[in-house]
């Protein structure tokens, strides 16, 4: 089956192995991020699947616009990663109120309007796939949709010097288990991803010194961890994912 997929916050490392993840599965993906170029970059590599969007997902105008525009090209969202995040590694006294707002704003509200936006067309996917089942005895409504957000050690454990950004991981992962509760009855699968570690992107592999790779998450295996929560049967949910390389201490 063929599924439209929004990737809001797409970078270096994590975002642009999901984006080609979900376009080797056959996936047409919206690719969302303040980054015009390197956007517009990746989906020329990526080809017709994919539609750089850029986008201010502070803003919920800019969002709903970027949604309209995935539509338009590609239909209804079926999956929605909230992956996007921004803030400070600053305490206490360090960080100011501004930027404070700002990793809110990033991060737990922009996942608020993109979920609002793709959860519309999720809810409308379950109720049309509903009412064809229920003319076929024996068959059952499949998922309305996938959102996955991305967490951090930190969403579960505070982290000393992070104010700002554990936060808003902790506000993100509110979100998913509310919206998990909420929305799971309706056929739309919420799943939280806890990164419990450094993942190796482009910068932190030039400077990763003496440090092996091993102790890294790699990009594209997390991703596929990502899409086997996309592609769960309904009876067998992941709620939540702990994902950490072997030598991370717990």
């Amino acid at each position: 089956m063929t599924r439209t997929a929004v990737i809001a916050g797409v970078g270096p490392g994590l975002g642009e192995s999901l984006a080609r993840r979900f376009v080797e599965e056959g996936c047409r993906v919206g690719l969302f991020a303040r980054s015009a170029d390197y956007l517009e970059d990746l989906a020329d590599d990526l080809g017709a699947d994919a539609l750089a969007v850029p986008t201010d997902l502070t803003d919920p105008a800019e969002v709903r616009r970027g949604f309209e525009a995935v539509r338009d090209a590609f239909g209804p969202v079926d999956v929605l990663v909230n992956h996007a995040s921004g803030a400070p590694w600053k305490g206490t006294m360090e960080v100011s109120p501004e930027a404070f707002e700002d990793a809110l704003r990033v991060g737990p509200m922009g996942a608020l309007y993109c979920s609002q936006e793709a959860v519309r067309d999720m809810l409308d996917n379950y109720a049309e796939e509903t009412s064809a089942s229920d003319q076929n005895a024996g068959r059952s409504g499949s998922e309305g949709g996938t959102v996955v957000f991305t967490g951090a050690t930190t969403s579960v454990r505070g982290r000393g010097g992070a104010v700002a950004f554990s936060a808003a991981k902790f506000a993100c992962r509110g979100m998913a288990e509310s919206m998990a509760r909420e929305l799971g009855p309706e056929g739309i699968h919420v799943a939280h991803v806890v990164i419990d570690g450094q993942i190796l992107t482009p910068s932190a592999r030039e400077s990763m010194g003496d440090r092996e790779a091993d102790a890294y998450l790699d990009p594209d295996e997390v991703a596929r961890q990502y899409w086997n929560l996309v592609e769960q049967d309904r009876t067998a949910w992941t709620l939540e994912l702990d994902l950490r390389p072997s030598v991370e201490e717990f």
